[in-house]
């Protein structure tokens, strides 16, 4: 009788975070954290669940919202304060919306001067124009110039191309100058930067390091579109859904069995709005300043969790035959893109029958 109230509780619990996460949809300012003004890989809730979370082990889950999202973590319950800790701290460093942040301080700053950031901060942006030089510009962090053109919040407006194409110049990630030896971030008068796209992916690579270090073996991280997973659970490997993008948010199309891996979904059916017959999503290519097209979702497996939350954005704009050309010459990527003609496109070790 123990064990059945035992798991009838987790399933209790599940079904919880999954009632949270279509709760705080939420639409306000601060929740565009999330999907960093359009250009946020990781930023879909529910594009993955968790499936089968009854665990006869240690592990436990608890859930706070952290970064404009559900942070859940599902490990021995003694170190959950410290994944969350982490996870606010990222925040804090790296969010464009906190007043007092250092990234709010770099965006102040912009055209003025130079500022000294946190070493954390510093090698994020560093790790970000690598990256944007990898992606050929489809991730660049420098979208942010762009933020207050696209709005999800109801008002359904397509902001004017002529506004689009003044404000363009802007979003050019080449413009970022970084000193290593001050630490310090410079952008041009008018430029921004926004890290949506990436910072929870820095968190989820510092929380799974803090926990290996500490001696955790199993344990799974999920942060808005994103699953991490590490170990087993109770012996098995940890099975992530990847969400129908045709279907409601809790029907799969597919369901992966994975160790050691960050698993990094984007997809165009949660944060958008329709118009003439028109969708307009939050993933905005940075090289037109409008909406990508021709991508439903894309699926990225990597160890790297900061890459794989860069690379669902980058690889979601540049499209199914470009995204797999790219991920062929990246150590540890896999990729699964659903064009929106319904044809599915895959690397070749991506783990699908």
């Amino acid at each position: 009788m123990k064990y059945v109230l035992a798991i009838l509780g987790l399933g209790i619990a599940c079904a919880l975070w999954m009632v949270i996460q279509l709760w705080t949809g939420s639409k306000s300012k601060k929740d565009r954290w999330r999907g960093g003004g359009g250009c946020g890989g990781h930023v879909i809730l529910l594009s993955l669940c968790l499936l089968g979370c009854g665990n006869k082990t240690e592990l436990k889950q608890s859930t706070q919202q952290i970064m404009g999202t559900p942070v859940s973590v599902t490990a021995p319950e003694e170190y959950h304060n410290l994944v969350f800790d982490i996870f606010r701290q990222v925040d804090k460093d790296m969010s464009e919306w906190k007043t007092n942040s250092p990234l709010t301080q770099v965006n102040n700053n912009a055209g003025i001067k130079p500022v000294q950031v946190p070493e954390d901060l510093f090698q994020t942006v560093q790790r970000s124009l690598e990256i944007a030089e990898m992606t050929l510009g489809t991730f660049d962090p420098t979208w942010a110039a762009l933020w207050e053109l696209w709005k999800f919040d109801g008002s359904n407006v397509v902001p004017p191309p002529e506004i689009v194409q003044n404000l363009l110049p802007l979003v050019n990630w080449q413009n970022v100058k970084l000193d290593e030896t001050y630490l310090s971030v410079a952008l041009p008068e008018g430029a921004m930067l926004g890290l949506g796209g990436i910072a929870k992916g820095v968190a989820l690579d510092k929380a799974r390091d803090a926990l290996i270090k500490d001696g955790v073996k199993n344990f799974m991280l999920v942060a808005g579109g994103q699953v991490l997973v590490h170990g087993l659970n109770n012996g098995r490997p940890w099975r992530v859904g990847i969400r129908d993008p045709q279907k409601n948010q809790n029907e799969y199309f597919a369901v992966l069995e994975l160790t050691d891996t960050c698993v990094a979904t984007s997809g165009n059916y949660e944060k958008f709005f329709m118009k003439d017959r028109v969708r307009y999503h939050h993933i905005i290519d940075p090289r037109t300043g409008f909406p990508a097209r021709g991508t439903k979702s894309v699926t990225v497996i990597c160890k790297d969790a900061t890459l794989a939350d860069a690379l669902s954005t980058a690889f979601f704009v540049l499209g199914a035959d470009a995204a797999i050309q790219l991920a062929r010459s990246l150590d540890g990527v896999e990729t699964l893109i659903i064009s929106d003609d319904n044809t599915i496109h895959q690397s070749s070790g991506f783990p699908l029958d």
